[in-house]
């Protein structure tokens, strides 16, 4: 059976504090950096509209009445939009764990992705990969020559996740930081934040022989984490208009 992106929640990570660029961020959250008129954060929530998902939620941390002020309006048409924030920082899994948990939401699947990063991937491509019930989860891989600023993902002959490596020079499959998670399986964690995604949530599905497939893509892909990319980011959000809704 598929999976239909209509039937799935996004979890959007807008939590952290930015510590490489905050120089430059004047007193808002990194993910609130203006870019090409609107703040980053929007312009994910409106690839996310673009892509077909209804819900997202906005896990915050640092400076979350920031986002907040800005989302109430429901700035993108044609999703709803909520904050949900951490009272203190509980990790990239722990952010996402808390958020999902207080939504009261089941979804059939939650998608999970950065809101610092952009990577134009195809949702359906990924969610394709739940057709099988068997398969708990799919993590998004960017294909890439270099891949020494990122941690890479290791895959299995049948293109299972195996874990997380280092980063590293080379060829390698990005970790693009994009989850697709089934809800029954979200419902099963344990663990005391702060958690990791990549240390500490997948180790453990895996261990607990949860199977996780990677869906490698090439897509556009850009971060706002360094001085240097953050100076990228209007060409690069503008030059793939596209990809967002109106």
């Amino acid at each position: 059976m598929s999976l239909e992106l209509s039937q799935v929640e996004a979890v959007v990570l807008a939590g952290g504090f930015g510590t490489r660029i905050a120089h430059l961020l004047e007193g808002v959250p990194k993910p609130m950096v203006p870019v090409g008129g609107r703040p980053f954060l929007e312009w994910v929530v409106r690839y996310l509209a673009r892509q077909g998902i209804p819900k997202v939620i906005l896990s915050t941390g640092h400076l979350s009445e920031v986002i907040e002020a800005h989302f109430l309006p429901q700035p993108v048409a044609g999703v709803l939009t909520r904050c949900i924030a951490e009272t203190r920082p509980l990790g990239t899994g722990g952010g996402f764990l808390n958020a999902a948990r207080l939504s009261g939401d089941s979804p059939a699947a939650w998608l999970v992705l950065n809101g610092d990063s952009l990577v134009f991937a195809d949702l359906a491509q990924a969610a394709a990969g739940l057709r099988d019930p068997a398969v708990a989860g799919v993590v998004v891989g960017c294909t890439g020559p270099d891949a020494s600023r990122y941690g890479t993902l290791t895959i299995g002959p049948d293109g299972e996740l195996c874990g997380f490596a280092e980063k590293r020079p080379g060829r390698g499959v990005i970790n693009a930081g994009i989850y697709l998670l089934r809800d029954s399986l979200v419902r099963e964690l344990a663990g005391t934040p702060p958690l990791s995604f990549e240390k500490d949530l997948f180790p453990q599905w895996i261990e607990r022989g949860m199977r996780l497939k990677v869906c490698p893509v090439v897509a556009p892909f850009l971060d706002i984490g360094t001085p240097d990319s953050l100076r990228e980011a209007e060409s690069f959000v503008l030059g793939n208009r596209a990809q967002f809704s109106d």
